[in-house]
């Protein structure tokens, strides 16, 4: 497939557009975490039961981007979005109406499986559409959106509930997913994927591919490592703020958490940073700071310093995240969509492995120990590029990416 050129580049409101659809579509992951114990009451059960409404969506959601994202060479990435987009506007609608747990899990799995359409089919479209030079960029800015949404999310769903009843969080949303389903349709140009032929299996046969490119499938290391952390932290800081050292309210935890929105802002410029020191050296920069700041955090039990750390940690993951994206299309060449897809998968069974692993730590030795361990993970990701080679690559397109990254 040939590269486009800059002259070819989208313009700039497709970004725009690309980011805001990307932070919608993955702030329903954490969407229920301020609900839970809504929910726990509501229905009359415990707070592990109602937690399904969580879990529910995030299995669905890594395993669906892992499956969609195979089909999105076969349909075209487009398509992908607005199908993903459609149906989140109406089973987020359906959500709001519903009046028991089981209909509500079932509910939040079927939103799960249509936002799963949304992440590799954007991450493939950027990398095929927007020239090389701006690559790094455009996955810099999504990238922004999706560790954004791990904090506007909460935000979200909270401040509704104190204003309205618990419906209107799904009711408001299904309306800005119809409105976003629009924005893609007549926003951002069409890609020149999904043509459909063959077998309708043969693309899920490329799967396999991944494992037979060198560095590929240890790369994966990492993204499974990195939103471990993310969530472990989130979970972990949750519970330390709210607990006898603190004594803070869940709403002023949020606020906390907030301000780590300010490190992420790094992750636009991820693509200046990547062309004058190289995608492995930002990547290990990325591992290193943000293994620092979730080290540090529980040293002394300073509010400020805590805060400060917690940008430290956001900065280094924000700068990890896009160079990650980036190191596995270079590796992957002409089967990047296939390949960020599976990073996706890989993301978000880190997603929901967090809070378990943050959970059975801080049983087993308490806060500090809990971000000691989740700091080592991150410590240890360093090592992973050190053994990764970028040479040849595997397709006359994929070198074309190489070099200019």
């Amino acid at each position: 497939m040939s590269q486009p050129s800059a002259e070819s580049a989208p313009k700039p409101h497709v970004t725009a557009v690309l980011f805001w659809s990307s932070l919608i579509v993955v702030s329903a992951v954490y969407l229920t975490i301020p609900l839970i114990s809504l929910f726990a009451d509501l229905f009359r059960v415990s707070a592990s039961q109602a937690a399904w409404v969580g879990s529910a969506f995030s299995f669905a959601f890594a395993g669906g981007g892992l499956l969609f994202g195979v089909l999105s060479d076969r349909y075209g990435r487009k398509k992908l979005m607005m199908a993903g987009l459609a149906l989140l506007g109406a089973t987020t609608l359906a959500i709001g109406a519903v009046d028991s747990l089981p209909w509500l899990v079932a509910l939040r799995a079927l939103q799960g499986l249509a936002a799963s359409m949304f992440p590799p089919s954007v991450l493939a479209y950027a990398m095929e559409m927007f020239p090389a030079k701006k690559r790094v960029t455009i996955i810099g800015f999504i990238s922004t959106a999706f560790l954004m949404a791990s904090i506007v999310g909460q935000l979200y769903s909270s401040l509704i509930v104190l204003t309205f009843d618990w419906t209107y969080v799904f009711y408001i949303l299904s309306a800005v997913y119809l409105a976003s389903f629009a924005a893609i349709v007549f926003g951002i140009p069409s890609d020149k994927s999904g043509s459909a032929k063959g077998s309708f299996f043969a693309p899920f046969a490329r799967i396999g591919h991944i494992f037979k490119r060198k560095g590929l499938p240890i790369a994966y290391i990492i993204s499974a490592t990195l939103f471990t952390a993310l969530v472990g932290y989130f979970s972990t800081l949750g519970s330390y703020l709210s607990g006898p050292t603190f004594g803070m309210s869940h709403q002023e935890i949020l606020w906390v958490r907030a301000v780590g929105i300010i490190g992420m802002f790094i992750s636009p410029f991820d693509g200046k940073l990547v062309a004058r020191f190289g995608v492995k050296r930002v990547l290990c920069c990325g591992l290193a700071l943000a293994a620092v700041g979730l080290g540090l955090l529980g040293i002394w039990p300073n509010l400020a310093f805590l805060i400060a750390l917690s940008v430290v940690f956001t900065t280094g993951v924000a700068m990890a995240l896009p160079a990650q994206i980036s190191l596995i299309g270079q590796l992957a060449g002409d089967i990047r969509a296939i390949a960020v897809s599976f990073h996706m998968f890989m993301l978000f069974i880190g997603a929901s492995l967090g809070p378990i692993v943050a959970v059975y730590l801080m049983d087993l030795g308490g806060y500090l120990f809990t971000f000691l361990i989740l700091a080592g993970l991150l410590a240890l990701s360093t090592i992973v590029p050190l053994f990764i080679r970028l040479g040849e690559a595997p397709t006359a397109a994929h070198g074309q990416a190489q070099h200019s990254a």
